[in-house]
Formats: C-alpha cells, structure tokens, sequence
C-alpha cells in the first residue's frame, strides 16, 4: 500500500508534535511547519498527498494559505483539513468555501484525526486500501466500522479509552509506543492527569483481554519507555 505524506503546519510546539507523533503511528510520512510559508516553499521540491492547516498562523494565515495552494496549477488538487479553534458554523463555512475538504476544531482527538484524513484521502483518490476496516494481531481483531473488538470468536467490551489505547497498539504492531505519546494520542495535548491514569487504562485492558503483565499474550510493557503488541 502506497506510504502517503501528509504535511502539518501548526505554529504551536506542543501540537505540532502531537501531529507528527499520530501520522507516524497511523504509517504515514510527515513533515511539520511552523509557517504556511515555510510550507508552501516545500510544496515546490515535494508534494504531499494531504495537508493539516492551522488557520492561525504567524505571517500569513490558513486561509491565505489555502487560497494559494488552491490557486497553483501544481497543488490545486491537494487534500487540504483545517484545523483551528474557532468552531463557529460561519468559520467552517468561509474554510470550506474557499475549497478545504475538512473542518476539525480543536481541541480534537487523535482517532478523529486519523479517520478524518482516511476519509479525506479516500474521498480525493478513490483508494479502498486506505482505510482498514480491520486490524488482528493474533487472536485479537478489531474491526473499525463496526466499532467492535474481539478475542477469537467472543466479543469484548472496552471504554472509549480503553478502544482507544488498543487502536494505537494495534496501528504500531512490534513497535514500542512510549507512554508520552500514548497519553498525547489517547488523553489529547491538552491532557493534565498523570501518568498513573495510562497505567490504570492498560491494567483494565489487559484484564478485558485476558492477559496479564506477568505473562503477557499481547500487550508488553517495555520498562521505562512504553508498550508493545509484540
């Protein structure tokens, strides 16, 4: 399947990162931006397949952005999501009418993100493969229309966080996810808890799952840094 970049320009530190650390989760190639101009200067050496756009910006602003790239010949056809903190009706509105795909406001959660962009990309290339309907690792399925998760044939009911936790596991199969980027991609970057609450998800997951930190089927803890599916 076709490894898609996605550029992300966000003038705030702390969210950018959370950008970048949720496209590379979610198997995508990402570069970040702080300015629309920075961006548009990459635009000429490298096109992306889709574009995140603050619409607050320092210098020019989203919407001055959005309206060049929808004026160059050589990027007019780039899937382009907003992101902002205005969520009035008249703001989606003027960002849709200037020829956004997409409206998202903050703050957002990551899973919204990612499904977001699939639909966006689906909807530009008419690309099946770029959303899958369904993640396994073992015995465990999750199936994301449905919104259902289970081991074997039996099915398992999770919280909303504990889906959550479990999706981002299963998007990173074999790879460690530290526990700072699953509390930024699960709680948002907004999150102020402790760390104990990402703790407390896992040891609840685990028990929903039928597996154990001592003997670990599916979910393992990697000391110090994160978890694995592994």
């Amino acid at each position: 399947m076709k490894k898609y970049l996605v550029y992300a320009v966000e003038d705030e530190n702390n969210i950018q990162e959370l950008l970048l650390c949720t496209l590379k989760a979610f198997s995508y190639e990402a570069k970040g931006f702080f300015t629309a101009e920075e961006m548009l200067a990459e635009c000429a050496n490298q096109k992306p397949d889709l574009v995140l756009l603050d619409v607050m910006l320092p210098g020019m602003d989203g919407m001055q952005a959005l309206k060049v790239l929808r004026n160059r010949p050589d990027t007019k056809d780039i899937p382009i999501i907003m992101l902002t903190a205005k969520a009035t009706e008249s703001d989606k509105v003027s960002g849709l009418d200037n020829g956004a795909d997409d409206y998202i406001a903050k703050p957002f959660g990551v899973l919204e993100l990612a499904a977001r962009i699939r639909a966006v990309l689906r909807r530009s290339e008419g690309d099946q493969d770029i959303e899958k309907t369904q993640l396994l690792f073992k015995d465990l399925c999750m199936d994301i229309n449905k919104h259902k998760v289970l081991v074997g044939d039996q099915p398992v009911e999770l919280t909303l966080k504990e889906y959550d936790l479990l999706s981002v596991l299963l998007h990173n199969v074999q790879k460690v996810v530290t526990r700072e980027e699953l509390l930024n991609m699960v709680w948002g970057f907004d999150f102020a808890g402790e760390s104990r609450t990402l703790d407390m998800h896992i040891k609840t997951l685990r028990q929903k799952l039928g597996d154990t930190a001592e003997q670990p089927k599916y979910i393992k803890t990697v000391r110090g840094v994160g978890y694995t599916l592994a």
